[in-house]
């Protein structure tokens, strides 16, 4: 997982919420997408959205901007409840996944749409135009129309647009669900630079993780309507505390079993899946006999045609399937139980008469992990 270079060190202690959401709920004919759900975000503070499809993180953006009323709850920005507020009268801006712009209207036109309707004077409407076509670096582009710009073009014209009313809060919905992989990457780092110049706190919901965890300070992962997990990007792939996040967030192998002992700081696991014992750097509150998952991420798991030496965190398969990716490969490896676990490996040349030869498909191979390696999940 990409890293976030723009994580800002906020002291949750004395820095106060920005936004506040409390108790909040939604029903759709009876059907609770949204169920009481708290959350504080931050000044300055990019936060992630990340769920499956249905979860209701866009049902709470919606909220957010005023297009749907709370059936309970409270939406507070800066101690003000917003709960009640049309979107208009909102301090909110929100950039569509469609972009939603003008197509009969200039990119300059597109922008100052939203100035013009608070009534704002003409050379201030101009100034406020030219400054933000400035920050999204597109200030030669103020005469075309939309059908004139590429999708990154499109996309900052959009961005500009919601900034160019000075929001409290932004909102971004599936941002650059609509460009390819190489324009995304880079579009990604640019409107977070953007946003950490102004300042700007914002709110984003998307389907890319990776997406999420480049851009944001913390993720909040969704499921049924509730915040399963809440952190940044580092402790939620790290540290899930759950199936459900450790399933959702990247690629991971969960071996599930019972508790065999556990005290100084380790616990060992017993599980049907593998030959030798699991063992965890962390200890486990319960019984001897306690069920127990433990996930392993495949970076974590080493590959070898050789037996490591170790007894714990020791498994033995075939390599079924390779997922070659470039800067590394993902072997999908059969252990005799049936389970198949999931381990990656960097993609370097060896020096001209070195090392050994690249795993293939159908090789035997030994895996093992450390103990610090395993997480053992909540639930």
């Amino acid at each position: 997982m990409p890293s976030n270079s723009y994580i800002r060190k906020l002291d949750a202690a004395t820095t106060a919420p920005l936004l506040e959401i409390r108790g909040l709920s939604k029903r759709f004919d009876g059907v609770l997408a949204l169920n009481q759900l708290d959350l504080s975000i931050y000044p300055g503070e990019v936060f992630a959205l990340l769920g499956p499809s249905g979860c209701g993180k866009s049902t709470l953006l919606r909220l957010l901007a005023g297009f749907e009323s709370p059936s309970a709850g409270s939406i507070l920005l800066d101690g003000e409840d917003l709960s009640q507020l049309p979107p208009h009268r909102r301090p909110i801006n929100m950039m569509f996944q469609s972009y939603a712009l003008f197509p009969h209207m200039t990119v300059e036109q597109n922008i100052a749409f939203g100035l013009k309707q608070d009534r704002m004077a003409r050379p201030a409407i101009a100034a406020k135009v030219e400054e933000v076509l400035s920050l999204v670096q597109l200030s030669d582009y103020g005469r075309r129309r939309p059908h004139q710009l590429s999708g990154g073009q499109r996309q900052r014209v959009a961005l500009a647009r919601c900034l160019a009313k000075s929001p409290r809060l932004l909102l971004l919905d599936e941002p650059m669900a609509a460009l390819d992989r190489k324009l995304r990457i880079h579009m990604q780092l640019e409107i977070v630079a953007i946003l950490d110049q102004l300042k700007l706190t914002c709110v984003m919901v998307t389907h890319d993780q990776e997406e999420a965890m480049t851009m944001a300070d913390r993720v909040g992962i969704m499921n049924n309507g509730v915040l399963g997990q809440v952190g940044s990007p580092v402790d939620v792939y790290e540290h899930p505390n759950s199936r459900m996040t450790a399933e959702f967030v990247g690629s991971v192998t969960i071996f599930d079993g019972v508790l065999r002992s556990s005290g100084g700081g380790v616990a060992t696991i017993d599980s049907p899946a593998l030959d030798a014992p699991l063992c965890v750097a962390q200890e486990i509150s319960g019984t001897v006999g306690l069920n127990v998952s433990v996930a392993v991420r495949p970076e974590k798991i080493l590959l070898s045609r050789h037996h490591p030496g170790q007894q714990v965190n020791l498994a033995r398969g075939f390599i079924e399937d390779i997922a070659y990716l470039g800067s590394h490969s993902v072997y999908h490896v059969r252990l005799p139980s049936g389970k198949r676990v999931l381990a990656s490996r960097t993609n370097q040349h060896a020096p001209a008469g070195g090392a050994e030869r690249r795993l293939s498909w159908d090789e035997e191979v030994y895996l093992c992990w450390s103990e610090h390696c395993g997480v053992v999940l909540a639930s």
